[in-house]
């Protein structure tokens, strides 16, 4: 059948072809010429066009064009490019002739080609709410994941870093959560591959093994009039990457190179060694003093180093007739401050886009490879710096635990103890290694006897595969009683994926309308395999035995899509789309989605009474609703009848034999989607020829059908909770951006961008039943057993904190256990517990400035956030009495907190460590100067940058960093400050 179709659209082809040729092969006519700008310079890829037919053609690499097959008469004639001024000519055709178009620059215009799902527009017709960012507004400096190029840059998005680690990835949210359990990642589309988002082996972050130097712009959609064209996958945004492509010309080689010193920005504040001595000897027993060392040790000292990072590529770029590619590689390593921590990553792209038949046909090959050695440090280290006696020395002689000094109890370790740090990172390995493919082959056909309407047909795949392995020594501390540990870990994810679409797009010059038209079908299939290994000690011994050697996870999505967008006199624009989901995870009753979505855009600009008002370049107000779905928290087969195997420890004894079992698990046979309806109102402005241009959006996202884990009466699902769809959410805001020209010359330009969000969260729903006082726990605290400092309740932002409130001294000071009684029953209880404050910001901003004198450039980027707090959980631990003095046969170190509280005991549920982590931080500040030509010729370039990158960051809070996503401080990653200088050489 499908032989038979492809025989019979040839033939309707080739029919048409013919005829045509038998009528105007008359008069054979040729029109040519050439197309540039207003300086002269050739536009390679503008459009001739035959207007009133379906007649037009690009232009080659040197501007020129051949239009032929033509007859004689009069005809118009147009040449248009993106970003200049279109030009019309009359012309007598009486014999092959030449006609050339020079085209006036539009600043207003350039860059306005936005991408979209499945295809682009002119930002004039964008209705959804849309953000772009350009590779030369990206972050600079030492970037290991694309998430970092855009931190700061875009209003409504909060990119949180996850730690200092190498390759540390990040937490982002586009307009807030939109989800309780189930995923709040944007979903992210690399040149039309939609990425899994599963995390790999290996490897640190998933995102890291993409080169962000291979990436040319992101596009940001917010709105479910933007993102509802990806359906269920949409509800969190979606970040759209394209990366850099080759263009018709001479081969153009690039060399770069960027190398980094990382330091250390900050430490826990603990008492030094004599601060320890001094305080033991002033409250501590005759045993206590005893234990004291003699030593000096700063212990975060000793676990820190200057960390050297190197990031080189190389790219060649160019085109062949009409094959414009561009081949990339690039080589990073990256040191952790960590000691041991070490990232290496290699990095292969190539981009390849033939084109055939007057550019009917055209042809995108991406491939993205990625090769990652990773050397994981113990980072239980970082814990363990903080809290290390500082009075005894790194190193024992006569110690059986490799030579270092550990706490004993006996002949053994002590249990309760911590290990000392330098010997948890010395004596412990995690290697792993990690490799991904990305790729996908994507053909557009202009159908020849009707150009406006194109097939589009997209194949890709997304494959990853990690393996690794973890090894403590016989002799180390950390695992004595086993005598060592040894364990293997692999996995591998394996998800392709075709979609096809037609786009039909036609003026319609009788009713002043143009019409954009776009229906689709994708079939995505996802498969990820875990395999599970036996753990060993040193001498070969198992220590455990896993159930089944692997564990294979399946789901495929199964997808149909549309949208048309309108627009009336190119000043009024209607747009509606609307996805069809299927997922396999899911009932076969409910296993489809729909997810619709439309908008208005007036271009106000357009308007006679503003058309000749030189002052407002832009003004455009845009109105939308649409839904999305979300199915991300739901595992495969969670709607089904399962059954758990029971473990070794666990087997059931009939005689002298033992046998596993299985018990069935709770499961819900109606578990459907999560969806998410969002109402959107922007307005997009700009002033005096695009000087000042920016946009103001307020949105209301509610979310209904939550996924949460509640508890269900005993013995009516195989347990006391069950994942089921229960809860509603809403989060609600206003996101504005404003970008200015402050000065603009021939050689100094002031550019300043700035952006603000101002979000808010509430959970409205949480039960099956109305129970406005149930809570769903969502934030375990370090110290004691199971203690929650989060909860999730009806009302309230998630994540709230749930204290007691504390009470202090007439000098200000905390009174230990003392708290109020806010019900007055003349008892503090757990009952006297309230909610206080909450991790979100209530606002968040980011402010980039660029100088640019001549040849030399200044930027630098800023942002602030505001209303986020922060439990310091490092010092509701660690900074008491009862730390220092154990009454274990060990002494342990203390923050200096220790000194505000004078707390004996932990008082973990003191709203006293809820701190305002309000801060302003300076991501970046860069300088770069370009060099210009090495060589008479002019074919040699040079540019040299240098950065700095997390510059300082002014707070109250007086932890390492309040920058922390989920609100709870303990043991994190530093970030690093980094110095780099980077070298650019253009051939």
């Amino acid at each position: 059948m499908i032989r038979d179709f492809y025989h019979w659209q040839f033939r309707l082809i080739f029919i048409f072809t013919f005829s045509f040729q038998l009528v105007s092969g008359q008069q054979n006519l040729q029109l040519s010429g050439k197309v540039v700008d207003d300086a002269g310079l050739e536009l390679s890829g503008a459009t001739v066009t035959i207007k009133g037919t379906n007649k037009q053609v690009s232009t080659d690499a040197s501007g020129n064009y051949v239009l032929q097959g033509l007859t004689s008469g009069t005809i118009i004639v147009e040449a248009s490019f993106i970003g200049h001024n279109s030009s019309e000519q009359n012309v007598n055709l009486t014999a092959s002739q030449t006609l050339n178009f020079t085209l006036s620059s539009n600043a207003a215009e350039i860059g306005e080609v936005v991408v979209i799902g499945y295809g682009a527009v002119e930002r004039k017709h964008v209705t959804g709410a849309v953000s772009n960012v350009q590779s030369k507004d990206f972050q600079k400096g030492a970037i290991t994941s694309p998430d970092q190029l855009i931190q700061g840059k875009v209003s409504g998005v909060s990119i949180t870093s996850n730690g200092g680690s190498p390759g540390a990835g990040s937490t982002i949210r586009v307009r807030g959560g939109a989800s309780l359990s189930a995923s709040n990642n944007p979903l992210i589309v690399v040149d039309g591959n939609p990425l899994s988002g599963e995390s790999v082996p290996g490897s640190a972050n998933p995102l890291s093994l993409i080169n962000p130097n291979d990436i040319e712009s992101m596009t940001i959609l917010k709105d479910a009039n933007a993102t509802a064209i990806y359906g269920s996958r949409a509800s969190n945004g979606v970040i759209i990457i394209t990366t850099k492509t080759g263009k018709i010309g001479r081969p153009k080689l690039t060399l770069s190179t960027v190398n980094s010193l990382s330091t250390i920005a900050n430490q826990v504040e603990v008492l030094t060694a004599d601060q320890i001595r001094s305080y033991v000897n002033e409250n501590g027993t005759a045993a206590q003093k005893g234990l004291l060392g003699t030593a000096n040790t700063d212990w975060q000292k000793l676990i820190y180093q200057n960390a050297f990072t190197t990031d080189n590529n190389v790219t060649l770029s160019g085109g062949l007739a009409n094959m414009p590619y561009r081949v990339s590689i690039g080589h990073l390593e990256q040191s952790g401050i960590l000691k041991t921590d070490v990232l290496r990553r290699g990095t292969l792209g190539l981009n390849i886009s033939p084109r055939f038949f007057d550019n009917h046909l055209k042809l995108d090959i991406n491939f993205k490879g990625t090769m990652t050695n990773q050397e994981f440090a113990n980072t239980g280290a970082i814990g363990s710096a903080i809290i290390f006696d500082p009075t005894q020395e790194v190193y024992d002689p006569t110690s059986p635990y490799g030579g270092f000094f550990e706490w004993k109890e006996g002949a053994v370790p002590n249990s309760l103890s911590p290990r000392n740090p330098v010997s948890l990172l010395e004596n412990y390995g995690n290697r792993g290694a990690a490799n991904r493919s990305i790729g996908n082959a994507q053909l557009d056909y202009s159908f020849h006897f009707l150009p406006e309407l194109h097939a589009n047909v997209n194949v890709g795949y997304d494959i990853a595969a990690g393996k690794g392995a973890t090894s403590i020594p016989e002799f180390a501390a950390s695992n004595f009683a086993n005598k060592g540990f040894f364990q293997r870990y692999r996995g591998k994810s394996n998800n392709t994926f075709i979609e096809g679409y037609l786009n039909y797009v036609k003026d319609i010059e009788s009713i002043n309308s143009n019409i954009n038209l776009t229906a689709g079908y994708g079939y995505y299939d996802n498969k990820e395999t875990r395999f599970n290994y036996p753990t060993y000690n040193a001498n070969n011994v198992v220590l455990t035995t896993p159930n089944f050697p692997d564990d294979v996870q399946q789901n495929r999505l199964l997808s149909y899509y549309g949208r048309l967008i309108y627009s009336f006199a190119d000043r009024y624009i209607l747009s509606g789309t609307v996805r069809a989901d299927g997922s396999s995870k899911f009932n076969p009753d409910g296993r489809w989605g729909i997810f619709p979505s439309a908008a208005f855009t007036w271009r106000i600009k357009g308007e006679n009474f503003l058309k000749d008002n030189n002052s407002i370049s832009d003004l455009k107000l845009r109105v939308s609703y649409g839904e999305t779905g979300n199915k991300d928290g739901i595992s495969n087969y969670g709607f089904i009848p399962s059954y758990y195997y029971s473990t070794n420890e666990s087997q059931y004894q009939v005689g002298n034999q033992f046998y596993h079992v299985y018990s069935p698990i709770a499961y819900d046979a109606s578990l459907r989607w999560e969806s998410t309806t969002t109402t959107n109102i922007g307005l997009d402005y700009g002033f005096w020829g695009g000087r000042i241009s920016g946009s103001i959006d307020a949105y209301n996202k509610k979310t209904k059908d939550l996924l949460a884990t509640i508890e269900i009466p005993v013995g009516t699902n195989y347990s006391n909770q069950l994942l089921t769809n229960v809860g509603n959410m809403e989060n609600r805001g206003v996101e504005g951006s404003i970008n200015i020209q402050a000065i603009k010359s021939d050689n100094f330009n002031w550019d300043i961008g700035f952006n603000m969000t101002v979000n808010e969260s509430k959970v409205t729903n949480l039960t099956l039943n109305d129970n406005p006082g149930y809570q769903l726990a969502a934030g375990w605290i370090t110290g004691g057993t199971g203690n929650v400092i989060q909860y999730h309740t009806v009302g309230l932002a998630p994540f709230q904190y749930f204290v007691y409130k504390q009470v202090y001294d007439q000098q200000g000071n905390p009174l230990e256990g003392v708290y109020e009684d806010l019900n007055q029953d003349d008892a503090v209880t757990p009952a006297d517990r309230y909610y206080y404050k909450k991790p979100a910001p209530d606002y968040f901003m980011g402010l980039t400035t660029s100088i640019n004198y001549k040849r030399l450039t200044l930027n630098t980027v800023l942002r602030a956030s505001f209303g986020n707090y922060v439990y310091d959980n490092i010092s509701s631990n660690f900074g008491v009495a009862r730390n220092i003095l154990n009454p274990s046969r060990f002494i342990n170190n203390a923050t200096t907190d220790i000194f505000n509280t004078n707390f004996n005991n932990n008082q973990y549920y003191s709203d006293y460590y809820i701190n305002n982590a309000s801060f302003l931080r300076m991501d970046n500040l860069g300088l770069v100067y370009n060099v210009g030509n090495l060589d008479k010729s002019g074919t040699v370039t040079m540019t040299v940058n240098a950065n700095v990158q997390n510059v300082f960051t002014v707070s109250k809070y007086k932890g390492i960093d309040p920058e922390l996503f989920n609100g709870i401080d303990y043991t994190l990653y530093p970030r690093p400050r980094i110095y780099s200088l980077g070298l650019n050489f253009g051939f």
